[in-house]
């Protein structure tokens, strides 16, 4: 497995792009609310991937892993400090923990498979996956101005199909999770109101997708979308989303549980 600079293991440079993403992805209460009802009454839980501290229950027995440097360093200290460790290779004994979930996560892995198969033998009650169905991430408006982002982005994410046969012992269930006008946690969708955002280049790298084209690229769909909202073109096109109260995108939260 290649591991970055700073450790990080997945396809994503954390040492350049993590610098800010605390600033720009704080956990959205809405998603946390959903995650926490998923864990059911699990004591002990392992988040995965698990970043900044994210969506980390604080009313249970946590245990945080997570290969970057950049990324451990950002998380609070009101959290347990991140063990370094990779999906596909978890330090813990079979059947270690009540719970398991991952956010923002799985997509960044370099074997899917063996990461879910760690994170089961490790878990005995249910695993909590946060993800993007890829079949949806192009209904973004995003696609007109940054169609090299939103492709990047849809090839990078599993099919949820491929991640419910990643545990086939496992009832898998997969629930949608509408994006609120004010999320605060800022992927690309969470803008589907606030396109401005999106010309701040830290919203930018908080979304590792801008990392995987190039400058020029990247540049070109700034300018476009910049353009279109100067033009009145964007409004013309998609204004009602401005006060649309919900948005219903790729975000789902899938569920597995022992049979």
């Amino acid at each position: 497995m290649t591991r970055t600079t700073d450790g990080s293991a997945g396809d994503a440079d954390y040492a350049r792009i993590g610098e800010e993403y605390r600033k720009y992805r704080r956990p959205e209460p809405a998603f946390a609310r959903a995650i926490g009802k998923a864990l059911g009454d699990a004591r002990t839980v392992l988040n995965v991937g698990a970043g900044a501290g994210s969506y980390e229950p604080t009313d249970r027995e946590l245990t945080a892993v997570e290969p970057s440097a950049s990324m451990r360093a950002q998380r609070p200290d009101s959290l347990t400090p991140a063990i370094d460790a990779t999906a596909e290779d978890l330090p813990f004994a079979d059947g270690t923990f009540d719970a398991a979930m991952t956010t923002f996560s799985v997509h960044q892995w370099n074997d899917l498979e063996r990461g879910l198969a760690e994170m089961r033998r490790v878990t005995r009650g249910p695993i909590v996956v946060m993800t993007c169905d890829p079949d949806r991430i192009g209904d973004s408006w995003l696609a007109e101005y940054a169609p090299e982002v939103i492709a990047v982005e849809a090839r990078r994410y599993p099919s949820l199909a491929r991640i419910a046969a990643a545990l086939p012992g496992d009832t898998v269930t997969t629930t949608r999770l509408p994006i609120p006008f004010t999320c605060v946690d800022g992927f690309s969708e969470a803008y589907y109101a606030r396109p401005e955002r999106l010309l701040d280049p830290g919203a930018r790298r908080a979304n590792s997708a801008w990392s995987f084209v190039d400058e020029v690229t990247a540049r070109r769909s700034v300018a476009a979308l910049r353009s279109a909202l100067e033009s009145g073109e964007w409004d013309r096109a998609h204004g009602a989303l401005r006060t649309q109260p919900t948005y219903d995108g790729s975000l789902v939260l899938l569920t597995a549980r022992p049979a």
